[in-house]
């Protein structure tokens, strides 16, 4: 008798997937909020939900691809940050406007933790136009390090790139961001 999904690795429910597509289900329910919170920083609420259940459908009907090589989090990341591409105009679009108004699209209104956001939303616009202004692979490359909470290695199998190229493009991109989000002087 085989274990249930629950007891599996992620590439134990990947193969009994392809015998029992229910169990394709626990992948979702381990993988898809991170998945969806980084999603959504990316693009908005609008489209994240859309990206997230376009991703996860994608991973359902390549499964029989997926060979286990690379961890199932990174593959699966991957095909999302393939899907997120298709979105370039409309992320970049989303980060100048942030950076005109000032109000993040990304946010859903209600109050988080006010005091440690308090000097992050001063400094969001001049954040988001730096992000515009980022070659889309390097953006990619340093969201998923901020936002997906992945590591360098992650990043380097996500986007199938060597591991020193993703150290690059996040050095470059940090560069970059630092030069747009100069240091305040404390009057105190």
């Amino acid at each position: 008798m085989s274990q249930p999904a629950e007891k599996l690795d992620d590439s134990g429910i990947v193969a009994a997937s392809l015998e029992d597509p229910e169990a394709f289900g626990e992948l979702f329910r381990r993988h898809a909020p991170r998945l969806h919170a980084y999603i959504k920083r990316r693009l908005g609420s609008t489209l994240a939900d859309d990206v997230v259940a376009e991703t996860f459908a994608t991973a359902f009907r390549q499964r029989g691809r997926f060979d286990g090589r690379a961890e199932f989090a990174a593959w699966l990341w991957g095909i999302a940050g393939h899907l997120i591409a298709r979105h370039h105009r409309q992320e970049t679009r989303m980060y100048r406007a942030f950076a005109r108004t000032g109000v993040d699209p990304a946010e859903d209104g209600i109050a988080d933790l006010a005091g440690d956001r308090a000097d992050a939303a001063a400094r969001s616009p001049q954040l988001a136009k730096a992000l515009a202004s980022l070659s889309a692979q390097d953006r990619s490359a340093v969201l998923l390090l901020a936002w997906g909470e992945l590591s360098y290695a992650e990043i380097a199998a996500t986007l199938d790139l060597p591991l020193g190229t993703v150290k690059a493009k996040i050095h470059r991109a940090r560069t970059k961001l630092r030069k747009a989000l100069p240091e305040e002087k404390n009057d105190g």
